[in-house]
């Protein structure tokens, strides 16, 4: 299997104190890898040190074998990393249809002359951002309400319409930070949908969630952090199982025997 992405000795620190310990990381493409931990392990901290939201204090980061650590954000996405966020990002006055026509951006050539003038070159580019904005749209089901505003979506939907945005940059490797969050539980039965339509398109998924079904159901390789350190890395049957996991989720046999009362 083709590795996409690689993290090698990843260590992030705030004031003295460390959120990333030497974590190692590897995600092959087309692959479902799902990041997970209690909270305060560092799982967020990795997703915007590969995102470029952070440079890591010590440690390097590979996307398709070429050296991202000190790029921007943008530098990124560009290159096709994609996320969205535990806290939705929407811009909530803009409708549907323009959330995700903005989220092409990084693949637009309109320069400043074109954007005033309105050259037949930028009115096609125009043409084909919203052509593709609603197919995008139409593959996330949200394609019958592109004309609403954002901010009048329900929860779901709008967990949705962050996937639709990510999605229109086009990217190789989509992250996903606690997307099921707030969901009811029909909610998160569309969203595990959705993510294996992403994976089936050829996508490779990173994820933070705390839902252990979700986790379970769609992850092909779960990752478990604690305290900034790796702890674990393998197929959820050996996660589930693993004494180092159950502990740092349940705590030792005494505290577990306390809890089972």
């Amino acid at each position: 299997m083709m590795q996409l992405l690689e993290g090698n000795n990843l260590t992030m620190i705030f004031g003295g104190l460390s959120a990333l310990n030497s974590v190692n990381i590897k995600i092959n493409k087309g692959e479902v890898l799902s990041v997970i931990g209690p909270n305060g392990a560092g799982k967020t901290t990795l997703f915007n040190l590969l995102t470029g939201v952070y440079s890591p204090t010590k440690g390097e980061i590979s996307f398709r074998e070429k050296k991202i650590r000190n790029l921007k954000p943008y530098e990124i996405t560009k290159m096709g990393i994609a996320r969205t966020f535990q806290n939705i990002r929407l811009f909530g006055e803009m409708s549907v249809l323009d959330n995700v026509i903005i989220g092409q951006h990084c693949r637009t050539k309109t320069g400043i002359f074109g954007a005033i003038f309105k050259t037949p070159a930028v009115k096609r580019e125009e043409i084909n951002a919203r052509e593709k904005a609603m197919e995008v749209l139409k593959f996330v089901n949200l394609d019958d309400v592109y004309e609403e505003r954002a901010k009048n979506l329900p929860y779901g939907k709008q967990r949705r319409l962050e996937m639709a945005r990510a999605l229109a940059t086009d990217p190789e490797l989509i992250l996903l930070d606690e997307p099921a969050a707030g969901m009811n539980p029909n909610e998160t039965n569309e969203l595990i949908d959705l993510i294996e339509k992403v994976n089936d398109m050829g996508k490779t998924v990173l994820l933070i969630e705390h839902d252990m079904k979700l986790v379970m159901d769609i992850s092909q390789r779960i990752m478990v952090l604690d305290y900034g350190k790796k702890i674990a890395d393998g197929s959820p049957e050996e996660v589930r199982n693993d004494e180092k996991v159950i502990k740092a989720y349940l705590g030792d046999e005494s505290q577990k025997e306390g809890q089972a009362c």
